[in-house]
């Protein structure tokens, strides 16, 4: 992707949260220079990955399949492990009209997927082998706002405004908006994006960027080379 697009991408998706009565945390908006100069007191911030993050799953075609999202906290692998402390996360994420967010599952995190507001947000379900594997004719059993729901393989369960599912690890899922974009939120067990994100297909989690301008703010992915 190009620098250009994920600015602008930036400053659509911080509209948007507004819109709908959410607000960033002020790192949100430090620039490139004032988050390097800050990088000891935000330490917390550097190694839980929050922040700015804004993928095409490095397929180059961002309005057919792609991601907004933007980690606002984030906890501990370690206190996950021994069952206490900061075990928990939490997103906000956008889904655009028919932009796809690819058939996934997770090793370790459960995660309730909200709709915050906009159109309909479609999640496809899939359910696991006895290995954990991707199984095209198996189906499982989710929680909807807290109720039971059985899924079949394949289904499409639509979340209006204000409704949720609670996904668990085997729970093989794939997203889009329906009819507009929608805001997300996302509250989960710790998030690990960088080993925890199983793909049914061969793609990359992050996307390739093109520097043609400068960066208005920091990606996650971006911390590695700016701020080591």
């Amino acid at each position: 992707m190009k620098r250009s697009r994920i600015n602008q991408i930036m400053a659509q998706a911080d509209a948007m949260i507004r819109e709908y009565g959410f607000v960033l945390p002020p790192f949100a908006f430090w620039t490139p220079e004032e988050f390097t100069s800050k990088r000891d007191v935000a330490r917390n911030v550097i190694e839980a990955r929050c922040g700015w993050d804004i993928t095409d799953y490095g397929d180059g075609r961002f309005d057919q399949m792609g991601l907004f999202l933007f980690t606002l906290r984030n906890g501990r692998l370690a206190d996950l492990r021994r069952g206490g402390g900061m075990c928990y996360a939490e997103k906000l994420l956008i889904s655009r009209q028919d932009q796809l967010s690819p058939m996934h599952t997770h090793v370790i995190k459960a995660e309730d997927i909200i709709n915050r507001g906009g159109a309909t947000l479609v999640i496809e379900l899939y359910g696991s082998d006895d290995a954990g594997n991707f199984a095209e004719d198996r189906g499982g059993v989710v929680f909807c706002d807290g109720i039971e729901r059985t899924y079949a393989a394949g289904e499409k369960l639509k979340l209006a405004p204000g409704e949720s599912v609670t996904l668990m690890p085997g729970d093989w899922h794939a997203f889009w908006g329906e009819g507009g974009d929608v805001l997300i939120g996302e509250v989960s067990t710790v998030n690990d994006d960088e080993t925890d994100n199983i793909f049914r297909d061969p793609i990359g989690r992050f996307s390739n960027i093109e520097e043609d301008e400068d960066p208005l703010h920091l990606l996650v992915s971006d911390y590695g080379t700016w701020l080591s």
